[in-house]
């Protein structure tokens, strides 16, 4: 089922050409009315009328996430103030916060792309959706909230916390959609057995998961633990929120990004350069419909590749490589590159161990180390101290044969590491 037939199926010819329609556009726009851009162009020598072809978007210079910092609150903004109907802020931790504005256009945008998303999920109008992103400056739980009224599903604005309540409410109101964090779906599961919940026995057939990266086997994870299909969804507030991107449920394989509203590109994240369809790097977007903080080549810093290689659910769509991290999340430790999901990937395939880890750097002189604390099952804990240090040394084993790096394995008791109603801390980096 496809919620848009219309632009979702597009031939490639049209979707370009509709897209450098929409570029030109944009830029005459920025240019027109937000300094910052007015500025960037005219010391990166370019005009709008430079824009002739979809190639020629390389020409224009990068926005970073500093520069929304450095026009905070409202200096990106491209309408007036009393044009903005919503106004959300990013959930960084440090230093001002990116704060975006919708239009009431761009909240409609964002409903009707929400609402695509859900349909490419395997949702449908009689569904129950389970809304547990949070609610607030975050995007994540409003965003979701206004794509299943649009579709006409019964959406419930649970927000995150209170995971027993979430429980209750799943069984008695029967949801069969879950929205939240992976990590918070396994933490659910968690919560239901100690409660004596089987939760794989609750009408969810479908989780769509989003806001912070996870691997092929935490989805096998979840699917196993929770009954459903672990569908990946991609989005960030600087762009749009979630919505951006989504896996279909007939592939699996890779996010369809809405290309009608979005021109992404794959650069090194190094040189900045263009890489050719296939390659791996970090995705930048620039944004061709939105009124309220239009964005010209953001660098997101989420590593993926991008295909255009047709799919099975009819959608022309490029579609996203699973994100296997963010460039500013990658950890370089003695020269070696490692991103948290790799780790992962090796802890999730070893037998008694738990989901939930971190990551600790340390100073040692003048080199990094790296400790991987994880924790083990009730059974394996309680094993003879033999049978714990050969488990540390399998996992010590297979994260060097894998990545190159040697680490120090701490086996954790059960829970003793904090869990998230949100977003996963994997990483303490205390080797600034």
């Amino acid at each position: 089922m496809i919620w848009n037939d219309e632009f979702e199926t597009l031939p490639r010819e049209a979707i370009e050409s509709l897209q450098l329609k929409r570029l030109q556009q944009t830029v005459e726009r920025v240019n027109a009315t937000v300094p910052f851009y007015r500025e960037s162009f005219r010391k990166a020598g370019i005009t709008p009328g430079d824009i002739k072809t979809l190639a020629d978007l390389q020409k224009l210079p990068f926005t970073l996430k500093q520069d929304m910092r450095d026009n905070y609150p409202y200096g990106l903004f491209a309408v007036p103030l009393e044009q903005i109907v919503r106004i959300h802020a990013s959930s960084g931790t440090t230093g001002k916060p990116t704060v975006v504005g919708y239009t009431k256009r761009d909240i409609d945008t964002w409903a009707e792309l929400m609402a695509r998303s859900f349909v490419a999920a395997g949702a449908h109008k009689g569904d129950v959706i389970h809304n547990a992103y949070g609610y607030g400056l975050f995007t994540g739980g409003l965003g979701a909230h206004y794509g299943a009224e649009k579709l006409g599903a019964s959406v419930i604005p649970m927000s995150g916390g209170n995971s027993k309540k979430q429980l209750m409410i799943m069984q008695d109101f029967g949801s069969t959609v879950l929205t939240c964090t992976p990590s918070y779906s396994l933490f659910l599961a968690e919560i239901a057995a100690e409660e004596g919940i089987d939760i794989r026995e609750l009408k969810l057939k479908v989780g769509i998961f989003g806001a912070e990266p996870w691997s092929e086997t935490m989805r096998r994870e979840i699917e196993e633990k929770l009954n459903l299909k672990a569908i990946d969804i991609y989005g960030l507030s600087e762009i749009l929120g979630p919505g951006v991107g989504i896996e279909c449920i007939e592939a699996q394989n890779g996010l369809h990004i809405w290309e009608d509203h979005f021109i992404p590109e794959i650069i090194n994240p190094d040189t900045g350069e263009v890489l050719a369809a296939g390659e791996k790097g970090e995705l930048v977007i620039t944004t061709i419909t939105k009124e309220g903080i239009p964005l010209i080549r953001y660098r997101t810093r989420d590593i993926t590749r991008l295909s255009k290689e047709p799919c099975i659910c009819g959608r022309t769509h490029a579609r996203l490589e699973r994100l296997s991290g963010r460039s500013d999340d990658m950890l370089i430790i003695r020269g070696v590159n490692v991103f948290p999901s790799q780790i992962e990937s090796v802890l999730f395939n070893i037998e008694g161990v738990e989901p939930h880890y971190q990551l600790i750097v340390e100073r040692d002189g003048n080199l990094d180390t790296l400790e991987v604390q994880v924790e083990v099952n009730e059974q394996t804990f309680s094993d003879e101290i033999k049978v714990l240090q050969g488990l540390s040394s399998q996992i010590r084993k297979e994260i060097k044969d894998l990545l190159g790096v040697t680490c120090i394995v701490r086996l954790v008791e059960p829970k003793s590491i904090t869990r998230s109603e949100g977003k996963a801390k994997r990483v303490i980096d205390n080797s600034q």
